[in-house]
């Protein structure tokens, strides 16, 4: 019986890593295909039947979308207006969930499930708003529109707000003993136990930013305002699109984003699996 559930076992956990694999292979394609793009000549992109590996690789096409576009600018809008709101979001963010997790007030639980209850509104619904307040505030067309509704999110304390839960409490009534207020827990016990929850937020953060499209693009209209994500949009033209020049420009946007996974993927992993935890 035991062997007979081993091979059972096993054969489920064989054809587990199968599925991974090929949904992997699948989420590979668009990239891979991209990336080969970005090396093939125009002829090549809109070739019917499509070819797939270009005959000569070459990097004219990154040399075009350089000299097309600001990247310089680009570069500088989206590692500035990202750091802010990872700062914004791991200092407020923080807070609050604190506040959630730790302190006793009067309808915490219900102020909690009201804030919850924005992320089952789509976010679409809050660009008119955030317009007419960025216009009122005359900050349309410049950075600090990009910057500031970001720098709080309920993703991020509802995130948080997982991990500080699951320090022990003993931890805070030793420190409560040793006369140390609230800010002082939170500042030198709750923040350093919950590196990987913050480690985490700061790579959703991340992600969100260096990839948001929709608000930039309506907000800002001058290319020198522009983020990597919106100035490619600059690349597709009304009637004629250079999809070669198009796909590099997509690599030179992408390229930070896959080397700071690669470091920090531990960090990605655990924050999709604490999420959902709560003890």
């Amino acid at each position: 019986m035991r062997t007979q559930s081993y091979r059972i076992s096993r054969k489920s956990k064989v054809l587990i890593h199968a599925l991974l694999i090929f949904g992997a292979i699948l989420m590979m394609i668009p990239f891979v295909w991209m990336l080969l793009t970005s090396f093939k000549t125009l002829t090549e992109s809109t070739q019917v039947p499509p070819v797939i590996i270009p005959k000569s690789f070459s990097f004219d096409n990154y040399a075009k979308a350089l000299v097309s576009l600001p990247f310089k600018t680009f570069y500088f809008n989206t590692i500035f207006t990202t750091l802010m709101k990872t700062i914004g979001q791991l200092l407020f963010c923080s807070m609050a969930a604190y506040a959630f997790a730790r302190l006793q007030f009067p309808g915490r639980t219900f102020i909690f499930l009201l804030c919850l209850s924005v992320l089952m509104v789509p976010g679409q619904v809050f660009i008119i708003p955030q317009y007419m307040i960025m216009k009122q505030l005359h900050w349309i067309d410049s950075l600090q529109a990009l910057i500031v509704p970001g720098l709080f999110s309920v993703f991020g304390t509802f995130l948080l707000r997982q991990f500080f839960m699951t320090i022990p409490r003993e931890l805070e009534e030793a420190a409560k003993l040793d006369g140390c207020h609230y800010v002082g827990i939170y500042w030198r016990i709750i923040l350093p136990l919950a590196k990987p929850g913050l480690v985490a937020l700061a790579i959703f953060t991340i992600l969100w930013s260096w990839n948001d499209l929709l608000w930039p693009i309506i907000v800002n209209t001058s290319m020198q305002k522009m983020p990597l994500s919106a100035g490619l949009a600059y690349l597709q033209g009304e009637h004629f699109t250079n999809f070669p020049v198009l796909m590099a420009g997509s690599i030179l946007a992408v390229w930070p984003m896959i080397i700071m996974f690669l470091f920090f993927q531990r960090y990605f992993i655990e924050g999709i699996a604490l999420t959902g935890t709560k003890q």
